[in-house]
């Protein structure tokens, strides 16, 4: 890069834990004074097991200001190492932030449910379902997960096309399913036979 692209680029610094502070003072006095109100956001963290401990350390030390987000942390892991360590700990969560939290216990969805959300999907991305092919989705996803049956959708519509049907049928499905393995039949399939591999 020549020397005046590098003199005309505007410099980038990190903001100052004083600028920090002096803006926190800022804020809070006109909280005081009723010239603002304060309206938390929602910070969403998918997958948080795969955050490290200065995430958390980070995210610890947020929580503290009274300007904090509402912070929803998700996973789908129950003991499991923190990432980057040797410590394991539930939902890879360190302890100390897992004490401030509220954990929510969900459940897996029923298979009407899973035929529900199906079926709105693929109304959405425009694919006509034949009578005997949602409650075939419906019946790998209960088998495997919702993620997998969701994006199963395209290619088996895509089977339909080509053998000639207007609507997607349980045996398109059978078919896609049987060339697009999901996790689980991939991982079984891998240690059956693990030696036709390169390690």
């Amino acid at each position: 890069m020549s020397l005046m692209n590098q003199m005309g680029k505007p410099k980038k610094t990190e903001i100052t834990e004083k600028l920090r502070q002096e803006i926190n003072r800022v804020v809070s006095k006109y909280l005081e004074q009723g010239i603002a109100e304060l309206v938390p956001g929602v910070l969403f963290i998918d997958e948080v097991h795969m955050l490290d401990l200065e995430c958390f350390a980070y995210l610890n030390r947020a929580l503290e200001s009274n300007l904090a987000p509402i912070v929803v942390l998700a996973t789908n892991r129950g003991m499991c190492e923190i990432h980057g360590t040797d410590f394991r700990s539930p939902h890879g969560i360190p302890v100390d932030l897992l004490d401030r939290c509220m954990i929510i216990r969900t459940q897996p969805y029923s298979l009407e449910e899973v035929a529900q959300i199906l079926a709105i999907r693929a109304q959405i991305e425009g694919i006509s379902l034949g009578d005997d092919a949602l409650p075939a989705l419906a019946e790998i996803g209960g088998r495997t997960s919702l993620r997998y049956t969701c994006q199963l959708l395209t290619p088996a519509s895509i089977l339909s096309l080509v053998n000639g049907r207007e609507k997607l049928t349980a045996e398109d499905v059978r078919e896609a399913s049987q060339i697009f393995l999901d996790a689980k039949a991939s991982a079984a399939l891998l240690l059956e036979n693990g030696d036709r591999y390169i390690t």
